[in-house]
């Protein structure tokens, strides 16, 4: 997967040798050498944007309920064990869209997985605005996590499939690292709504713009090119998209992926355990597991724990955010070194890293020294989402177009489990141990993730490295 840049291209010949398998007269393209070795033209990259646009909304969406929470407990005089199965019920929400999600993406497209996910969780948001009771909230928390929990693997899953492979990592990674940005643009508006507007203003925000994204992808957000190379009866529309990528087809070339559907014996579910993959799904399975419980217990508990510390709300909510910054920074920086370096080392790294920037911080005491607790709070989200934000673009190298939504969807509807058992365990520690149980929670899951990203055999190679599947 590795690119080799054509012989033409010192020359200044236009993309001959990467675009040799472009059909001429009708013979069959290799819609895989086109794409992966081909120019990175505007309209992929706009699909990329927009991909990951709604990546931003879900983000946005899916941290509401942690900065709302606070708020909530004054004004209904309730406990904090009382919203865990609210935080709960948006969870196996998210795990349920998660699997099926990429079912529906593998058989009907993956335009229209984005477009359904993003409408669903932006209805649901709004309609949380007026609910009367914690029931109704988690009622519509489990309805808007269908649609959040689709997004994520549907969003990745275009992008790796409009991006070439010289560039895929960086893009997924990029794709994913928005989860991270619009917690963090939650987390500086809720700042400014929730005390102005209140928890309900906050939601109706957080449901009218993933409405009007979804208009936007609606007429904007073509369908993946390796998706409709698949279906013969769409090869007129791939055709037409593929002349919008600056890929010089006949309109009646015919469609294969040599690269991929030799690697390809089967496809389906039961595909994730054939090929010699069985090994690797159950441990990215079980990484994303307790990746993603580590994660929320950080977009639902943390500013609750830090205001059981004695935090303001909004000092709390800045806390959430330094986490989040945190996780755009090392996304990136860890996309980087895997684009370089493979996936192996950058990965068992970072989970080295979140797992001290955890336990460092159990000897603070976050009331004396609110300055360096919110700092470590920040690398912590450094480590622990440049780890959960590249293991997406694992999952599109570990898993070929058949079932590669399907696969990574998996991963994260199995996440969603840890995402789940957070929402009752984030609450419990907090009461039972405060910041140094939370802490040390948060440590132990990043212990589990290490040693299964280690047992992983088809990492990402490094640049030059051999591509094997």
């Amino acid at each position: 997967m590795n690119y080799v840049p054509p012989a033409s291209a010192a020359s200044g010949a236009p993309h001959d040798a990467a675009l040799a398998g472009i059909s001429r007269g009708g013979s069959a393209v290799d819609i895989g050498h086109a794409l992966d070795d081909g120019p990175y033209t505007l309209l992929q990259k706009i699909a990329v944007v927009l991909a990951a646009l709604s990546i931003v909304v879900d983000g946005f969406d899916s941290q509401l309920i942690g900065f709302a929470i606070p708020t909530l407990i004054k004004e209904w005089g309730i406990t904090r064990n009382a919203f865990a199965p609210v935080v709960a019920a948006g969870l196996v929400g998210m795990g349920i869209g998660s699997a099926f999600a990429g079912l529906f993406a593998d058989r009907f497209g993956r335009r229209w997985a984005v477009i359904g996910s993003v409408l669903v969780f932006g209805v649901a948001t709004c309609a949380i605005s007026l609910a009367p009771n914690v029931a109704a909230i988690a009622a519509l928390r489990f309805i808007a996590g269908l649609g959040i929990g689709g997004a994520l693997p549907s969003s990745t899953t275009l992008t790796a499939e409009f991006t070439p492979a010289r560039f895929r990592t960086f893009a997924v990674t990029a794709t994913i690292l928005c989860v991270p940005l619009g917690g963090m643009v939650a987390g500086l508006f809720a700042g400014q709504v929730l005390p102005v507007y209140g928890w309900r203003g906050l939601f109706v925000a957080g449901g009218v713009l993933p409405l009007l994204l979804a208009l936007v992808l609606l007429f904007a957000l073509p369908e993946s090119p390796r998706f409709l190379a698949r279906r013969p009866r769409r090869w007129p529309e791939l055709v037409k998209l593929l002349r919008r990528m600056q890929r010089d087809v006949s309109a009646d070339a015919s469609f294969t992926d040599v690269r991929e559907q030799s690697a390809e014996k089967h496809i389906g579910f039961t595909a994730l355990f054939r090929d010699g993959r069985a090994r690797d799904t159950v441990a990215i399975w079980g990484a994303f597991f307790m990746c993603l419980l580590a994660v929320y217990a950080a977009f639902s508990w943390l500013p609750s724990m830090l205001t059981s510390e004695g935090f303001s709300v909004a000092m709390a909510g800045y806390g959430l955010s330094a986490y989040n910054l945190g996780g755009v920074i090392g996304a990136v920086l860890c996309a980087l070194a895997i684009g370089r370096y493979g996936s192996r080392w950058p990965l068992l790294l970072c989970c080295a890293g979140g797992v001290a920037s955890a336990w460092l911080l159990l000897g603070v005491n976050a009331t004396q020294h609110s300055t360096l607790m919110i700092f470590g709070l920040g690398l912590h989200g450094l480590f622990v989402n440049a780890v959960q934000s590249t293991m997406y673009a694992l999952c599109a190298y570990v898993y070929t177009t058949g079932v590669r939504a399907t696969g990574t969807a998996s991963a994260l509807a199995v996440g969603r489990l840890g995402a789940i058992l957070s929402a009752f365990a984030g609450a419990a520690v907090i009461t039972a141990g405060g910041a140094f149980g939370y802490l040390l929670m948060l440590g132990i899951a990043m212990v589990v993730v290490l040693i299964a990203l280690a047992v992983v055999q088809r990492h990402i190679p490094r640049r030059g490295g051999a591509s094997a599947r």
